[in-house]
C-alpha cells in the first residue's frame, strides 16, 4: 500500500511538472513502444550468455514527448537556438515483465547435489512498472528532419525513471522435510551458501538511471517509426526478489530493452 502511495504521489509531481511545460507553448508527440527485455539479475550465472537470453521478457509503454523546435500556440517554429533543434523531452509510462530461471554449469544434468536441485527449482518473476523522463539529443537538426531532409533521425539519450517493482518466486525442491516444500520463507529450500534472507519478494520501489541509443524514420508530416535499444540501471538488488550477497555479485539488477514505436505529432 505504502509503494502504491509513492506512486500516485510521483504521478502527480511528474503531471505537474509536464503540465507547467506545456504552459510554455511547445508542441507534443504521443506514441506507444513495445519490444523484448533482457533482465540482468541474481539468477543464474554470471557472464553466462544463456542467462542473459533465457531470463527475458517483454515491455510495452506509452511515450510523450515536448518537442522546442515548434510552438503549437502560433503554429510557428520556436525562436533558433542549438538546444530548440537538437533536443526534445521525453516522458514515459511503462511495464516490463521477464521469467526467471538459473541457468549454467551449476544446473547441468550432470549435477545431482541438493544445491544444484535447489537452484533449478527455484524460479521467480520480475514485474516493473516505471515512469520517467529522459532528455534525447539528436546530433542532426530536428527541424531539417520535420522537413525530411532527411528521413533518419539518430537520438541518444539520458534519464531517470521511478520505479515499482512486484517481484514473485517460487521453488519446486523436494525438501526432505515435507513441511517445508514450496515454502520460499524457508532458507532450506534454496542455495546453501546464500544468507538467509537473500530471497524477498517483498514489492518495493526504486530510482534507477535510463540511456539509450536508437533512430526515428519520418513516415510522413505527421508520424515517425522509432526503434530503441535501452540499457536500465536500477538503486536496488531486490528488483527481482533475490539478493544473495556471494562475492561475484557486485552490480545491482539492470535490463536491456529493445523496442519499436510508433510517435504521431498532436500539434
Amino acid at each position: 500500500m505504502l509503494n502504491l502511495k509513492r506512486l500516485a504521489c510521483f504521478i502527480c509531481v511528474f503531471v505537474t511538472y509536464q503540465t507547467a511545460f506545456s504552459q510554455l507553448g511547445f508542441s507534443h508527440e504521443i506514441g506507444v513502444i513495445a519490444g523484448p527485455v533482457q533482465f540482468r539479475s541474481d539468477y543464474g550465472q554470471r557472464d553466462n550468455s544463456s542467462t542473459n537470453f533465457e531470463n527475458s521478457g517483454f515491455g510495452i509503454g506509452i511515450v510523450h514527448y515536448l518537442n522546442f523546435s515548434y510552438r503549437a500556440d502560433c503554429n510557428c517554429y520556436t525562436t533558433d537556438s542549438y538546444f530548440n533543434d537538437h533536443f526534445k523531452l521525453r516522458n514515459e509510462i511503462s511495464y516490463n515483465k521477464s521469467n526467471l530461471e538459473h541457468v549454467g554449469k551449476w544446473v547441468d544434468a550432470n549435477r545431482n547435489s541438493a544445491d544444484a536441485n535447489k537452484l533449478r527449482g527455484h524460479i521467480g518473476v520480475a514485474e516493473n512498472f516505471d515512469i520517467g523522463t529522459q532528455l534525447e539529443f539528436y546530433p542532426l537538426s530536428i527541424r531539417a528532419f520535420q522537413s525530411f531532409q532527411p528521413r533518419v533521425a539518430p537520438f541518444v539519450s539520458l534519464g531517470i525513471h521511478y520505479t515499482a517493482f512486484t517481484p514473485s518466486v517460487s521453488t519446486s525442491y523436494a525438501n526432505p522435510d515435507p513441511t517445508a516444500i514450496g515454502d520460499v520463507t524457508d532458507a532450506g529450500n534454496f542455495y546453501s551458501l546464500w544468507e538467509p534472507g537473500s530471497v524477498d519478494a517483498t514489492p518495493g520501489s526504486t530510482w534507477s538511471t535510463v540511456t539509450s541509443v536508437g533512430m526515428r524514420y519520418k513516415l510522413d508530416r505527421v508520424s515517425d517509426l522509432m526503434i530503441d535499444l535501452r540499457w536500465q540501471y536500477y538503486f536496488s538488488d531486490w528488483v527481482d526478489g533475490l539478493d544473495h550477497q556471494l562475492d561475484y555479485n557486485k552490480n545491482n539488477d539492470w535490463l536491456v530493452w529493445f523496442n519499436v514505436g510508433y510517435i504521431y505529432y498532436l500539434d
